[in-house]
């Protein structure tokens, strides 16, 4: 099980956004995702989070929220716990990014991108203030989400997706 960072940085009402196109076999091939990637050796999540918003990015945050643990399922990936992080403060400028298109996207519209269906109950969460920080898991059959957990209960997901 590999262990990765998610970070939605926030600016204006806007989640900067990564349209992963330039990786071709990419499990997050031609979606929306955040920032994030994969843990090296010995960092903690909070290192991670810095390091790959900054290599992905250029920028640097200052004091990002720790979220939530996601964990996910599939029948075709290796499975991954997801720590995301959020952010509404920076130094620096957006970069290029060699992973995709990196874009400033109304949070309203970010659902109706092609982005994974979990991620859309993870940001409604984050967004809603009710769980300051929670676990989510979430099991994937493809690309369909069939089963989520919240802090270990069954979760009604449809409507939030």
């Amino acid at each position: 099980m590999r262990n990765t960072t998610l970070c939605h940085i926030e600016k204006d009402g806007k989640y900067l956004m990564l349209h992963r196109i330039k990786k071709e076999n990419d499990l997050n091939r031609d979606k929306w995702v955040g920032i994030g990637g994969k843990f090296e050796e010995k960092e903690s999540p909070e290192q991670c989070n810095a390091r790959e918003v900054y290599e992905e990015t250029g920028l640097t945050l200052i004091d990002p929220a720790y979220r939530c643990v996601v964990t996910f399922v599939s029948d075709i990936w290796e499975s991954e716990i997801m720590h995301v992080f959020t952010a509404d403060k920076y130094r620096g400028t957006v970069k290029d990014c060699d992973e995709g298109e990196l874009v400033w996207i109304d949070i309203k519209d970010v659902y109706s991108l092609p982005i994974w269906q979990g991620d859309k109950i993870f940001l409604k969460l984050i967004e809603d203030k009710s769980y300051p920080f929670f676990s989510l898991r979430l099991q994937y059959e493809g690309d369909a989400l069939i089963s989520a957990q919240l802090n270990g209960k069954e979760l009604d997901f449809k409507e939030l997706i």
